[in-house]
């Protein structure tokens, strides 16, 4: 596997939010991040990527993994990058670490990561729940559905499940996460710090939930576990969705 290498480069909001308006960019921050990462650094070389900034705060650092070393990224930003996305993104402040090629197989990490529990349809799935209703049209093949909802439909598709048989939308989603793992490591805990809904400008415009877990996991297999941190965890990886940021797990 080639080498990969974690790094931050430290953000100034208003200029990155004046750069997003000015390319008409700026109602979806995770596409004009992508945007701005690709146009200075290359398609898909800081891919999967995190922004993580305080509340109201002017300043955020962007974290990435890369295949790139230091040295070429700086180069590549300084050859070929246009002069308004240098003024907000200032290669000279990047700084860079290596990750392990592999990993211990029993390893137990600490994480946090943002993603979009989302599921594409292989088929087209009903939606009959709305009693007494007309149905709205069938969600169509290929879409891509809240995993939350998913699951809702596919196993009561009559109508809302009684009581005792509801599950959490933090069940569904420390499910999908595991799902996503699986061959990699185990999630043996996953809390879910926050959930909203968001909207993505892709090709059209859809609105998918947008959660943030913290959790402990063990690694199972160092390689593929390697591999994981590399592509990332789920879609929607090229816009700020799907990056695995690791702590020393608890005592």
């Amino acid at each position: 596997m080639t080498a990969l290498f974690m790094i931050s480069l430290p953000i100034d909001l208003r200029d990155f939010r004046r750069w997003s308006a000015e390319r008409g960019i700026a109602g979806d921050e995770g596409k004009a991040f992508h945007h701005l990462l690709c146009e200075t650094f290359g398609k898909s070389v800081l891919q999967p990527f995190r922004m993580m900034a305080a509340p109201g705060g002017r300043t955020a650092t962007l974290y990435a993994y890369t295949k790139s070393d230091e040295t070429t990224l700086r180069e590549t930003a300084g050859d070929t990058a246009m002069p308004d996305a240098l003024a907000v993104i200032d290669p000279r402040r990047l700084a860079a670490k290596s990750m392990p090629e592999s990993w211990r197989q029993g390893r137990r990490l600490a994480f946090d990561i943002r993603v979009r529990p989302i599921r594409r349809l292989h088929k087209p799935l009903e939606d009959k729940s709305r009693e007494g209703r007309e149905p709205p049209p069938p969600f169509r093949k290929g879409a891509e559905i809240d995993a939350f909802l998913v699951e809702a439909l596919r196993r009561f598709p009559d109508g809302p499940p009684p009581p005792e048989e509801r599950r959490w939308r933090e069940d569904v989603y420390r499910g999908w996460l595991a799902e996503r793992l699986d061959g990699a490591a185990n999630v043996e805990t996953a809390r879910m710090m926050r959930f909203e809904r968001t909207t993505a400008v892709r090709r059209g415009t859809t609105q998918g939930p947008d959660v943030t877990f913290h959790g402990e996991l063990t690694v199972t297999d160092g390689v593929a576990f390697a591999e994981r941190l590399a592509k990332g965890v789920g879609r929607h990886t090229a816009y700020g969705y799907g990056m695995l940021l690791l702590r020393p797990a608890s005592p």
